[in-house]
């Protein structure tokens, strides 16, 4: 097998020629679709909950069992990636995602399609949990920072498109082909995967077991404090201020967390890697991932209603001018990857996300009747500032460790991801139980504070300066 007969090289220094290029094919088109359907069913709820004779609370669940079931299992799947190996737990999770986008697609009723979804929301989980390990062995360590730009762009841009990939497509065809588009992408990266992808070296004695208790907690505490969140953020903004049960919800997922972490620490190969965390740089890095996030989930949800209800912009003028943050993102990127080794990931991160709250804060001081341009630019450096800071960020996160913990490295990158969002969405509930989402002064206070937690995430990068970075092999 060609991939088998790789692993020497790909331990060695990446993958040569072309199968280099045709393995990151695969990883992109992986990413891109596992992010990309984290977001893509919203725009249709509305539609779905019509046709599938289902209440709205039910039907945001077609949205919430994707996401659950990818939180929750980021970090065992990485893990597992670490003891039998990345390409395996790519490709299963791809081929569950392909067949659980049939079952969704091929839904009758609410319950099937949201079990259709848990099962996607399984197969990303795979996906996403050994991306950036993978990308690691593809590339020789000289070009890795390329190949982690490609990565933080895909992701980045993915993470944003979902609505406008969503219009485009039920303006011509049904909801079910949310879902349909899957299946022969799937397949196809599968049979791509399955040629191309390179093995990793076996795993030293002392890899991680797997422990059901330690996964069962892993579980519980991703998921208690994801629907704790949820919750706050749909009574929010039904004005209905914070609920009681959200809360405890939430306290029950700290507490839970609290237990896990504490057995953590007591093993030499961690499902959560609070081994990695003891080493400064990476969890400075991780502290700077989480703060972007957040900052970028805030300014996400606060935007729309800031351009439709204050600005009177209408969807199409509204979705027209976000657009300039991900092309600030898709701009910077590939410069960010040349960087990377020049100079310090560090100071490009700290860089690029001053220039992220710079762009936030501009923002929240925008007049009351602003001109397109005066939008657009400062969306745009948000994005070159977002772009700038990704890569070099991730390049540091999936380096630092030893190549045997690069799964549990790239766990971390998707878990800080969405840790950040939610947490974004938390502080903008909170922001909503108090004032109006409808007025224009609760998204002017949202972006302020996504502006504050880009310059705690600026500080943060900067930090690393005065810690020693070991790219270990």
């Amino acid at each position: 097998m060609q991939a088998a007969s790789s692993t020497a090289d790909a331990a060695a220094d990446g993958l040569a020629q072309p199968q280099r290029r045709q393995a990151m094919v695969v990883v992109i088109l992986g990413i891109a679709v596992a992010v990309l359907d984290g977001t893509i069913v919203n725009l249709a709820l509305p539609g779905i909950a019509r046709e599938l004779q289902a209440d709205p609370a039910h039907a945001i669940w077609v949205v919430n069992a994707y996401q659950i079931a990818t939180l929750v299992m980021l970090l065992p799947l990485a893990s597992l990636g670490d003891r039998i190996g990345y390409r395996r737990v790519y490709l299963v999770g791809m081929g569950l995602f392909a067949s659980a986008s049939l079952i969704a697609t091929l839904s009758n009723s609410i319950g099937m399609l949201i079990a259709g979804r848990a099962l996607q929301g399984l197969g990303a989980a795979g996906i996403m949990s050994v991306n950036a390990a993978l990308v690691r062995l593809i590339y020789p360590q000289a070009q890795l920072g390329r190949g982690m730009a490609l990565n933080s762009m895909t992701v980045a841009v993915a993470s944003v498109a979902g609505p406008s990939v969503a219009a485009a497509i039920l303006s011509v065809a049904s909801w079910p082909w949310l879902f349909a588009l899957n299946v022969p992408l799937g397949a196809l990266v599968f049979v791509l995967g399955w040629r191309a992808l390179p093995t990793n070296p076996a795993a030293p004695p002392s890899a991680a077991r797997f422990s059901a208790v330690d996964v069962g907690l892993n579980i519980a505490m991703f998921a208690l404090i994801f629907i704790g969140a949820d919750r706050l953020g749909v009574r929010a903004e039904g004005g209905q201020g914070a609920s009681p049960m959200a809360w405890a919800l939430l306290f029950a997922g700290v507490a839970v967390g609290f237990v896990y972490l504490r057995r953590q620490r007591l093993l030499a190969v961690p499902l959560f890697p609070v081994d990695l965390l003891r080493i400064p740089v990476f969890a400075l890095s991780m502290g700077t991932s989480v703060g972007a996030f957040c900052a970028q989930m805030l300014s996400f949800i606060a935007l729309p209603f800031l351009l439709l209800d204050a600005y009177g912009r209408s969807h199409f003028e509204a979705g027209l001018l976000i657009t300039a943050w991900p092309l600030g993102i898709v701009l910077m990127a590939p410069i960010a990857g040349r960087l990377i080794g020049r100079y310090p990931d560090g100071l490009l991160g700290g860089i690029g996300l001053a220039m992220l709250a710079s762009g936030l804060a501009l923002l929240a001081a925008l007049p009351a009747h602003p001109a397109n341009a005066d939008i657009v630019w400062r969306m745009a450096l948000c994005g070159l500032g977002f772009g700038l800071f990704q890569s070099p960020n991730n390049h540091t996160i999936v380096t630092t460790p030893p190549s045997h913990r690069s799964g549990a490295a790239s766990g971390m990158l998707g878990t800080a991801r969405l840790t950040g969002q939610t947490l974004g969405a938390v502080l903008l509930a909170a922001i909503y139980s108090v004032w109006s989402p409808h007025e224009g002064r609760a998204q002017v206070i949202a972006l302020g504070l996504a502006a504050g937690c880009a310059a705690v995430a600026a500080v943060c990068s900067t930090l690393r300066l005065r810690q020693p970075v070991v790219h270990r092999t």
